[in-house]
């Protein structure tokens, strides 16, 4: 597979649906051109891989450049979907639930 640069951002919000805030979000699915990571906050888990859980509420694609300006909070997500630097297939209001506090703080990184 590929090397990605997000994929330290990947490994890192496994620890982060490690701890108690991580574990109040919901489930979505993030994906990249060739390369898919399923992240589901219901269990807490990241894994790189395709979804094999039937449909995902929501599905997000981004170049690996505009995905690291979003985890890193360069980068707003409502404004990444209106300039289609993300682009969304399923439920909106799942997607909605994409904010910020999924990632590790840029601190971290």
């Amino acid at each position: 597979m590929a090397e990605l640069k997000s994929d330290n951002i990947f490994e890192m919000m496994k620890m982060h649906f490690a701890t108690d805030a991580g574990k109040e979000l919901v489930k979505k699915k993030i994906g990249f051109d060739e390369v898919s990571y399923v992240v589901d906050l219901k269990k807490g888990e990241v894994t790189k891989g395709k979804y094999e859980g039937g449909k995902p509420d929501a599905t997000f694609s981004f170049k690996d450049d505009d995905f690291i300006k979003i985890a890193t909070g360069k980068m707003n997500p409502q404004i990444a979907f209106m300039r289609g630097a993300m682009k969304i297939k399923g439920s909106l209001s799942a997607a909605q639930k994409f904010t910020p506090d999924i990632f590790p703080k840029p601190a971290k990184l």
